[in-house]
């Protein structure tokens, strides 16, 4: 059975007529808009409909900016805030190192004045330390004043409260000191007490202890006890008599059986030392002992 084709036929408006209507369509919506609220409240309900997310979403876009605008600008009053009291913190901080070290320079220059009356038989020029030996000994050291300054060899350097040591080498404008701890130091003492002799011998390794060793102690009828002062003798060849060298703080018998040897801890603190005193008379100058 053969098969009938139905051909569709498209019906197609004119463009004339497609254009008449669509005047004819806005001149009734122009009409209904003017004489009526029709339009206007379809269009506003499509346009809110429609625009209302995107205002809703670029209002929350806005109150997300100005609250991150607020907070770095809150952040950044913050890091302001804490600079200049970082600042206001580092000054403070380097007032205080300088109240503290014009403290303890104070209190070195009371014991200088202290150290100065006690020997004030002696003539004197104040010098500070400008180099030392590595380590924490002032052992071998170096100081502001020489040759220019009346400074020489063989002159009896003290501080703090006794004997530190003397001065070994000199420039124009410098001077080395061998204190009486370092390892090639000797110092004739004597017992202030007793008035015994001893030898006080410099020891690097034993100051880790806070001491250093003496011998040949003649003590034959046991006078000589912990915490007895010892002072520079009248027989030393280079140093000037009567100046603290430190007080005992050990004491045996040698094998001999004879003398006594032991430790003493200084009169100076050999850790800590920046201004020092420099005797200008030396041992044999005439008319001293």
């Amino acid at each position: 059975m053969a098969r009938v084709k139905i051909k569709r036929r498209r019906v197609s408006i004119p463009p004339k007529a497609t254009l008449a209507i669509l005047t004819a369509l806005s001149i009734l919506l122009m009409i209904l808009s003017f004489t009526t609220d029709l339009i206007p409240n379809i269009l506003g309900n499509i346009a809110g409909y429609t625009f209302q997310p995107f205002k809703e979403g670029l209002t929350d876009v806005s109150t997300y900016i100005g609250g991150r605008a607020e907070d770095m600008r809150k952040v950044q009053e913050v890091l302001s805030e804490n600079s200049a009291l970082k600042a206001q913190v580092d000054e403070l901080s380097q007032k205080n190192d300088m109240l503290i070290e014009d403290r303890f320079e104070l209190i070195e220059l009371r014991e200088l004045f202290e150290l100065n009356e006690e020997y004030s038989g002696y003539d004197k020029i104040g010098a500070r330390i400008i180099g030392k030996d590595p380590g924490n000994w002032y052992s071998v050291f170096i100081i502001d004043k020489g040759k220019n300054d009346g400074i020489k060899d063989g002159m009896n350097v003290i501080a703090g409260s006794g004997l530190v040591g003397i001065v070994t080498k000199t420039g124009d404008t410098w001077a080395q000191v061998r204190s009486i701890i370092d390892d090639d130091s000797n110092v004739s003492g004597r017992m202030l007490n007793t008035s015994d002799n001893l030898i006080v011998y410099g020891s690097l390794e034993s100051m880790e202890n806070g001491t250093i060793e003496f011998g040949q102690l003649s003590d034959p009828d046991d006078e000589v006890n912990v915490g007895d002062k010892i002072v520079t003798s009248n027989i030393s060849d280079r140093y000037l008599p009567g100046i603290a060298i430190g007080f005992i703080s050990s004491i045996k018998k040698d094998p001999n059986n004879l003398t006594k040897s032991g430790t003493l801890t200084p009169s100076v603190d050999f850790e800590h030392i920046d201004i020092v005193l420099v005797i200008t008379q030396m041992k044999e100058e005439p008319g001293l002992p």
